[in-house]
């Protein structure tokens, strides 16, 4: 059992040696292989090292192809016959049915009597030439545009009055101008009517003018 020391008296221990830890460094493997790779290369008659390889010349591995042959020509495709072609046949029929059909109408004015070709050609009723109907209006039935007149367009302008910025103190002398074009144009554009044309005074334009102005 260990005794305590006597004071004043110094405690023997035993001296720790310093210890000293050695580790590889990272490049020390590296220089050992290069090591290696240096004794193989300076002793290469011991059959350890390395053997220079002489490479082949290019004349070596060009081959010559052979020639290739001609590709023969290609003959040209018959002529396709259309079942619905006019042959000399066809045409020959043709022209002997428009010459059967003017014989029997000539055989048959010549069998009318005078008085009878005569009324037949007062009766016949004219054909009335055709008139192409008027195409609609793609902005409505009631559209105003530049050029119109009227109490209409007075109408337009006072509304247009009414609203702030778009006709401040314009005309109203019922004539549709270039400045009332310009108002109605900023109008639609300002309050986003697109179902009309650009200053074109329309259906779509004429039912939010009104509901803005009562």
């Amino acid at each position: 059992m260990p005794t305590a020391d006597e004071p004043g008296k110094p405690h023997e221990r035993p001296v720790l040696e310093p210890i000293r830890v050695l580790r590889p460094r990272n490049t020390d493997a590296l220089a050992a292989l290069f090591r290696e790779m240096e004794e193989l290369t300076e002793d290469p008659e011991n059959g350890e090292g390395y053997e220079s390889v002489p490479l082949p010349t290019p004349e070596a591995r060009t081959q010559e192809l052979p020639p290739v042959p001609p590709i023969p020509p290609v003959p040209p495709a018959p002529p396709v016959r259309r079942p619905g072609g006019t042959g000399p046949r066809r045409a020959a029929v043709a022209a002997g049915a428009v010459l059967a059909a003017a014989l029997v109408g000539f055989g048959c004015a010549l069998l009318l009597p005078e008085g009878d070709r005569g009324s037949t050609a007062r009766t016949l009723p004219a054909t009335p030439p055709a008139t192409a109907a008027p195409p609609a209006d793609p902005d409505g039935s009631g559209t105003l545009r530049e050029g119109a007149a009227g109490p209409e367009v007075t109408d337009l302008q006072q509304r247009l009055r009414r609203i702030p910025n778009v006709y401040d103190d314009g005309a109203t002398d019922g004539r549709y101008d270039t400045v009332l074009t310009e108002a109605v144009a900023r109008f639609q554009l300002w309050y986003g009517i697109r179902g009309d044309e650009s200053g074109v005074y329309g259906d779509d334009t004429r039912r939010d003018l009104e509901s803005r102005t009562g």
